[in-house]
């Protein structure tokens, strides 16, 4: 059974044990979701279900899921983007209902058992059961999705608008140490198949399922350590945050009922207290108007998800590149995964730093660079040169980290106060896993080309898009339009 903890009324006190537990907690959740992200989005899944949709295909090299032909080397992208598709709207009602209900955590964690559930299905894909496997991902991609997105709404009260950096690029460092470690006894479980007694085929379900049981072993702690509500407590000097921490309740809080006035929407009732499903709709629909009231947000949402689609491809079908075009075999695809999990652990931290001098706007823009350049070595780099392939992967890992976490600190300056998981869900549709634009993009590339080479060359234009779009950001002005303090370091 789950407990309930309550925020400080001053998350900024570093020494405050309550705030040191949820902390903690927030830590975890990206500790144990991170093993789905990497062990099955990044390393297994991609060639894995490539491989057992090809045993299904026709002479022509294609499968027919609902009457469609496509080619079974672009079954796995697609799934990727009709998920995504899928969890737009998921994320967005289950941020609304978290919102107007106070169950933030209980949505989360629910969303979390569920995806942890499909992905340890996934131990009985095998043979020419490539829909199996699809289902299976359309469901765990979708509850990942929804889960993380619930978590990114904890930030702002976790943490004081110039430690906000420092805090989800330690949440990020947590995932990808929480990553890498099942990733390492993934490898050795892999590698040593034969030793344990078991087919190629049978090690990869296992990794598969393994994920999954992780997932759900550690949501216990978020379950224990998080406040039911998010943002129940603010930052000290937050306009429209509520001073002290209030227990999850129906309808809403007053902080979210006032940030909604601010907004020009309602705020929760008495009415839809009593239907909560029908009064979460019209409060989506509600927030997805008072959006336009925040244009300059807006303007970063587009950056964000046209530069970060592109990053979340290259992540989720790196593998696939990898088998299909430069010959590695499934034991180097790990160790690279294992090498970019180690180095965007310091990644993650590094740029933490640099953003403290810079600034988190100049620091994101320098990592994009980074992204351009490791693309061009992506499409250049010679087939069955593992050193190589793991070079490609360190270059990953060094901007993968921080220009996520720092993306996701910067964002959390630019929501009005009460509305962290509606906001955060329009977010999380392009972050971990849950792009939709760039495998599209990549899949289609691939249809007509038959190279993937030409597929991974083609997401260019997302990071060249997002860099113009984010460089016309005015942050600082985008910060004080929603009411928030500004940071020191933009």
């Amino acid at each position: 059974m789950s407990t309930t903890t309550h925020l400080p009324e001053h998350p900024a006190t570093a020494d405050d044990a309550a705030l040191r537990r949820a902390r903690f907690g927030w830590y975890i959740n990206d500790w144990a979701n991170a093993a789905f992200s990497a062990t099955v989005l990044t390393v297994f899944l991609g060639p894995y279900l490539t491989s057992v949709a090809k045993e299904a295909a026709d002479a022509q090299g294609d499968v027919h899921p609902l009457g469609l032909s496509i080619r079974a080397g672009s079954f796995f992208p697609y799934t990727v983007s009709l998920s995504v598709l899928l969890s737009v709207g998921a994320m967005l009602l289950a941020g609304t209902v978290a919102d107007r209900t106070g169950r933030h955590k209980e949505l989360m964690c629910g969303f979390a058992y569920l995806g942890a559930t499909a992905t340890m299905g996934m131990f009985f894909l095998g043979g020419d059961r490539y829909l199996l496997g699809g289902g299976l991902l359309v469901v765990a991609n979708l509850a990942y999705a929804v889960s993380v997105a619930l978590s990114y709404a904890y930030l702002p009260g976790l943490a004081s608008p110039d430690e906000r950096d420092k805090v989800s690029s330690k949440g990020w460092a947590y995932g990808y140490a929480g990553g890498g470690l099942l990733l390492i006894a993934n490898l050795v479980l892999f590698q040593g198949h034969e030793a344990f007694g078991l087919s190629s085929g049978t090690a990869v379900r296992i990794c598969l399922a393994s994920a999954g049981l992780w997932w759900a072993l550690f949501t216990i702690v978020p379950m224990r350590r998080l406040p039911s509500r998010a943002g129940a407590s603010a930052p000290a000097g937050r306009t429209g945050a509520t001073a002290s921490a209030l227990p999850a309740q129906r309808g809403g809080s007053a902080a979210a009922s006032g940030a909604d006035g601010a907004d020009g929407t309602a705020g929760a009732t008495a009415d839809g207290a009593a239907e909560p499903a029908a009064g979460s709709l019209r409060e989506l629909g509600r927030t997805l108007r008072g959006m336009r009231r925040h244009p300059l947000t807006l303007l970063y949402l587009a950056a964000f998800l046209c530069y970060n689609d592109g990053i979340q491809t290259v992540v989720s079908q790196a593998s696939l590149y990898g088998s299909e075009e430069l010959g590695m075999d499934q034991t180097s695809l790990v160790t690279a995964v294992l090498l970019v999990q180690v180095v965007a652990i310091g990644g993650a931290l590094l740029l933490g730093r640099i953003a403290h001098r810079f600034g988190a706007k100049s620091t994101i823009l320098g990592s994009l660079g980074g992204w351009v350049v490791t693309l061009a070595l992506g499409y250049f780099m010679p087939a069955h040169q593992p050193l190589w392939f793991y070079v490609l992967a360190c270059m990953i890992g060094l901007v993968l980290g921080g220009s996520q976490a720092l993306s996701r600190s910067l964002f959390s300056h630019l929501i009005p106060a009460g509305k962290e998981a509606e906001y955060f869900s329009v977010y999380k549709v392009s972050d971990r896993g849950t792009s939709w634009m760039g495998p599209l993009v990549f899949g289609l590339a691939y249809q007509v080309t038959g190279s993937y080479r030409s597929a991974i060359v083609s997401l260019l234009v997302f990071f060249v898009i997002g860099f113009v779009l984010l460089l016309k950001v005015p942050v600082r002005r985008a910060i004080e339009a929603v009411g928030n303090p500004v940071p020191e370091r933009l």
